[in-house]
Formats: C-alpha cells, sequence, structure tokens
C-alpha cells in the first residue's frame, strides 16, 4: 500500500512540470504564428520593420517596440512580441492627424495596421491551443519522460 501511495505521489509532483512544458511549448507555436502573420501583413518598404519583428520569454530587448505581452502567470511565463525597428508604431497606428497643411491632404501617413489584425485573426487560436495542450497534461499521469523535458 505505502508503495503505492509513493508512486501516486511522485506522479503527482511530476504533474506541474508537464503542465508548464506543455504551456510553454504551445505558448511558442502561438507567438510563432503571430510573428509569421505580422511579417506576412507589415507593409515592406526596405524589409527593416519585418526583419525586426519576433518574440522572446520575459522582457523585450532594449530599445524595442512592445506589440504585445501576454500576462506572466504564477511561475513567470510571459511572451513578449516586439519590433526593434522604431517605425513600428507609426506603421500600426499612422501619423495623419486631421490637421492640413493648407493643400487639403493630411500632412502624415495613414495606418498600415499589421499586428492588431494578426492578433485578433488568432487570438481564439492561440488561447485554445494553450488550454488544450494545459489539459492534456493535466490528464496524463506519469513521470515526466526525457524527450518532454
Amino acid at each position: 500500500m505505502a508503495k503505492g501511495v509513493k508512486e501516486l505521489e511522485k506522479k503527482l509532483l511530476a504533474m506541474p512540470k508537464r503542465v508548464e512544458i506543455a504551456a510553454r511549448k504551445a505558448m511558442e507555436k502561438g507567438a510563432d504564428e503571430l510573428v509569421a502573420m505580422m511579417k506576412r501583413l507589415v507593409p515592406v518598404d526596405q524589409g527593416d520593420l519585418r526583419d525586426s519583428i519576433g518574440w522572446t520569454w520575459g522582457e523585450a530587448p532594449k530599445g524595442s517596440v512592445v506589440l504585445a505581452e501576454s500576462e506572466p502567470d504564477a511561475r513567470g511565463l510571459k511572451i513578449t512580441v516586439y519590433a526593434t525597428d522604431y517605425k513600428a508604431r507609426w506603421i500600426e497606428f499612422g501619423t495623419a492627424d486631421r490637421n492640413t497643411s493648407g493643400t487639403g491632404k493630411p500632412n502624415k501617413f495613414a495606418a498600415q495596421p499589421f499586428f492588431f489584425p494578426s492578433y485578433r485573426t488568432l487570438r481564439k487560436r492561440i488561447q485554445s491551443r494553450i488550454k488544450r495542450e494545459v489539459k492534456k497534461a493535466i490528464r496524463f499521469v506519469g513521470p515526466v519522460t526525457q524527450s518532454e523535458a
């Protein structure tokens, strides 16, 4: 009887690690999808902005424009989507104002959104994947294998 209890205890202790691994993999796949779609939608002049879009665990590189961040969970898991090109915010939201320069034309350029359309398109898919993978990890009872870690 004591052996069964010890085995169960070992399996239960392995569960949080398995859940974290599953969540990490699902979050990474979602971030990859989001970045890929953003790169497809961003207007390309010389490619600097497109090439500067990426994601990382934790905080964005210094000087980057943060496009999105996940809320850190209890373990501190947090993904940040960023662009290192300073023009990202201007392209996404535009700089056109209602003032004109006497010519009747706006004196700046209009928005060419690439982030929010990507985010709105993929948000539910990414969230569903994370939930599904975490539930699968919770249902599976057994030790964490080498391939999972």
